[in-house]
């Protein structure tokens, strides 16, 4: 049940324990929503380009994925708020998103949320929301604070440096959570990433060091690709959409490099 770990995130999220739900990293918390919330013929809303384990689980749990062009390379959210029908329950929203690294911001989310009917779960997938900087990044936790229907994940395999332990989590109201325990396999999570988990939750350090070596990366690739004369997608994440063309070919060549 990572009981230790479980409280330690509820406290430091500032919400109950029968809010937070762990994972084999965030992947299965994705799997687990489908698997609770998704029956044959059902509709999930998306990104045409973003995180791809949205549609390869909605596709296993026989749900239809309805994709939305992003809009200069970052949600749009009006056109999703759209796109829900009677048949929508869950909406996926990367942010910052992968692979672009664009955000949406507080102002946008919240308009998004105010045209949400109830029978449709708001997904904010925050895997990268450590790095971000930008003084206009939405807390989407405070949402279930207000027992909106919005389950929040996140994960220790970015800043923490943790992705091979396999730990992610969820926060969503204890009804979605309940849900989510049933059809979670006992044992998922192992006794030694648990552990890492709660290191690495008190770490403060590490996350500063990174986060700081982060900007300072991005700031170096992105001026290094200026140089080369190519076209980059400004990023919030830990790292950068590149327009190089031929990106098969680009990718063949790295490959061999």
């Amino acid at each position: 049940g990572a009981y230790h770990l479980i409280r330690a995130l509820a406290d430091r999220l500032k919400v109950s324990v029968n809010q937070v739900a762990v994972g084999n990293g965030s992947d299965e918390i994705i799997s687990l929503l489908v698997k609770a919330f998704i029956t044959p013929g059902d509709e999930a809303v998306m990104a045409d380009h973003t995180f791809v384990m949205y549609k390869l689980a909605v596709t296993g749990g026989h749900g239809t994925c309805i994709e939305v062009p992003l809009k200069n390379w970052c949600h749009d959210l009006p056109a999703m708020a759209k796109a829900i029908t009677d048949q929508t329950r869950l909406v996926f929203i990367c942010n910052p998103n992968n692979p672009t690294g664009t955000m949406v911001k507080k102002d946008e989310v919240a308009a998004f949320m105010a045209d949400m009917p109830d029978h449709v779960i708001i997904v904010f997938d925050e895997a990268y929301y450590e790095y971000v900087r930008h003084p206009h990044y939405p807390d989407t936790v405070e949402y279930v604070r207000n027992n909106r229907p919005v389950v929040v994940l996140r994960t220790f395999s970015k800043i923490y440096g943790l992705a091979g332990l396999r730990i992610g989590y969820g926060i969503g109201n204890s009804e979605f959570v309940s849900a989510l325990e049933k059809v979670r396999q006992p044992f998922n999570l192992n006794a030694m990433a648990q552990t890492a988990a709660l290191a690495a939750l008190s770490d403060n350090d590490h996350i500063e060091v990174t986060r700081t070596n982060n900007a300072t990366g991005l700031r170096f690739f992105t001026e290094a690709f200026r140089e080369l004369g190519i076209e980059t997608v400004p990023s919030h994440a830990n790292f950068i959409l590149a327009k190089v063309g031929d990106g098969l070919s680009m990718f063949q060549k790295l490959q061999n490099r």
